[in-house]
């Protein structure tokens, strides 16, 4: 069935159509200029296309728009006095809608004395000071091969590995496919990929549709304590907000999907987007001839709404239907699929997300819900089942996060989440001996009931050269016997020079085992937290403001894996990778 997945995804290719009313050939910039450490609004921000002489300021809002921008692909530099200078790359200019910008800039010490101010390609995050990639919008469209997927496009990155080609099951320093973590709009999400494992955090393709993407930030190790129940990475995508000066739309024609897009205004200061996309391949190998095909559909909403200038709240709501198609007309079809694992899944993702701006920091509070439905099938040649599995994973989640900037130089952040989760499954497998000896078959009801919950509190502060980070979390998971563990995480940047810099972290990360193995077997709530102490090292060299090198080496020591007690082959870690289990 992979193989067969695999050769589907290949035939990707993008036709698409825009409708709305067009203009003519200049388009327009609009954006907002933010404190990164409290977000709170820059005003009087100098905003400029680079070469040209086109520019403006931003606003009381932080908002700005520069019109009559000619078509194509440009950069655009963001300055203030008191703040970092920042170049945007990649700012796709065109006349069907406006190229929106985010931009995030961080203080400096003011200078006194005349100096040259350098623009700078990068940014970092106090809370990921290394072993982090951001990737935008653009960047991630024009990777090669990269099929216009945010999965596949940090399968490239440093220290992540593809399981095997056609899959997005991804390996990071070493670590399974199922110790990967997804945050959408500050939600987490179990897994963000068509036909997933149960259990891990792979799939053939993502359902998450790039034209709403506003960018993606990649830790692949080293990440603070906002993250927890997971060990080796953080993907984080920030998804845009819907046009706020008309309608519009795109429709999208591939070889192996359709879809549709729209969005537009609300009123003046709030908008909405929409999204589905259906794949066509079903109609296309049923006359082929083939015995099986997936087929997907997939939804993307989301609204956003100003309060006033200091709160607003946002939407998002997220369908993925995944079916498995078996045309069983012939013997030799049925012959086919009896050796093929069906999975037909239903995911159901809603968040609601308050923001509040403070003098000296913001608040963030999300209210989730995921609902996951694994039906998992195979039969014989007579259609009777071998193996049958049907469960449902439900989470309503619970965020709250104030970051707030305590001196010039000093920022502290604490937070909490709560998770109930409801878990129920069905599931049958036919006696048969195994290749050990070994006489195994289940039929069985589960049915069970958790808490979920973590808390943190993280601060850091520059000293310079210096720049210090400590953070704390607790995680807490009542169907383990020792459900609370400590996670301290601490991170140090020297800074050698203006070009220079040496950054070394160090930090304990827990996960629980995933729910279908602890409420399977009762035997397993004796299974402590998985657990890795990470140690990383890295050194930066600027070689030009466009330019840096980096270089970072990495220790992970991993304890209290679960492997199986009858096949002690059999590893958890496993899961997801396509070795079985």
């Amino acid at each position: 069935m992979r193989t067969r997945i695999q050769f589907l995804l290949f035939l990707f290719s993008i036709t698409t159509f825009t409708f709305g009313k067009e203009g003519d050939k200049l388009g327009e910039i609009v954006g907002t200029v933010v404190q990164a450490e409290t977000q709170e609004p820059i005003i009087g921000a100098n905003i400029v296309i680079v070469g040209t002489t086109q520019g403006t300021t931003s606003n009381t809002e932080g908002n700005f728009s520069i019109k009559n921008v000619a078509i194509g692909t440009c950069q655009v530099r963001v300055s203030s006095i008191g703040f970092e200078t920042r170049v945007i790359t990649d700012v796709v200019v065109n006349n069907t809608k406006p190229a929106e910008l985010k931009v995030s800039l961080r203080e400096t010490g003011l200078e006194l004395e005349t100096t040259e101010v350098v623009a700078t390609y990068f940014s970092k995050n106090s809370d990921a000071p290394l072993s982090t990639q951001t990737q935008s919008n653009e960047e991630i469209r024009r990777l090669p091969g990269g099929l216009e997927d945010v999965v596949r496009a940090i399968s490239i990155l440093p220290g992540v590995a593809q399981v095997q080609a056609g899959r997005n099951d991804l390996i990071v320093r070493g670590g399974a496919p199922s110790e990967n973590l997804y945050v959408i709009d500050n939600l987490e999400i179990p897994n963000i990929n068509h036909f997933g494992t149960q259990g891990a955090s792979g799939g053939p393709l993502s359902f998450i549709n790039l034209d709403y993407v506003r960018g993606t930030q990649f830790s692949s190790g080293g990440f603070g304590v906002r993250y927890g129940d997971k060990l080796s990475s953080v993907l984080t995508l920030d998804l845009q907000d819907g046009r706020k000066d008309k309608l519009g739309g795109k429709l999208t024609i591939s070889a192996s999907q359709f879809g549709v897009n729209l969005e537009g205004p609300i009123n003046e200061q709030n908008s909405f987007l929409f999204s589905a996309r259906r794949s066509y391949l079903d109609f296309i190998f049923k006359a082929a001839g083939f015995s099986f095909v997936p087929e997907y559909w997939d939804f993307l909403g989301k609204s956003s709404f100003k309060l006033d200038s200091k709160n607003s709240i946002s939407f998002v709501g997220i369908g993925v239907l995944d079916n498995v198609k078996y045309f069983n007309s012939t013997s030799e079809k049925r012959f086919d699929n009896s050796r093929v694992l069906g999975s037909d899944q239903r995911q159901f993702i809603f968040g609601a997300t308050w923001k509040h701006l403070a003098p000296s920091g913001y608040t963030n509070v999300t209210l989730g819900q995921t609902n996951v439905d694994y039906d998992y099938v195979q039969r014989d040649t007579v259609l009777q089942p071998v193996f049958s599995n049907t469960s449902f994973e439900y989470e309503t989640s619970l965020r709250g996060e104030m970051v707030m900037q305590v001196g010039e130089h000093s920022e502290l952040t604490f937070g909490a989440i709560g998770k109930i989760v409801n878990f129920s499954s069905s599931m049958f497998l036919r006696q048969f001996l195994t290749d050990y000896g070994q006489n195994i078959s289940v039929n069985a009801q589960y049915d069970t009931m958790a808490l979920k919950a973590g808390f943190y509190t993280q601060f850091s502060r520059s000293i310079a050269p210096w720049k210090f980070t400590f953070g704390l979390r607790s995680d807490y998971f009542n169907l383990l016997e020792k459900n609370i563990v400590l996670s301290p995480r601490f991170s140090v940047s020297y800074k050698f020079s203006s070009s220079t810099s040496v950054t070394a972290s160090v930090g304990k990360y827990f996960q629980s085992p995933s729910y279908i193995w602890l409420v399977s077997n009762p035997a397993n709530r004796n299974l402590r937290f998985i657990n890795v102490n990470q140690y990383i090292l890295g050194v930066e060299q600027t070689m030009r403001s466009d330019t840096k090198i980096s270089i970072e080496g990495y220790v992970k020591k991993y304890s209290d894996y679960p492997a199986s007690i009858k096949q002690p082959f059999l590893v958890l870690a496993n899961s997801g990778a396509g070795f079985g289990g």
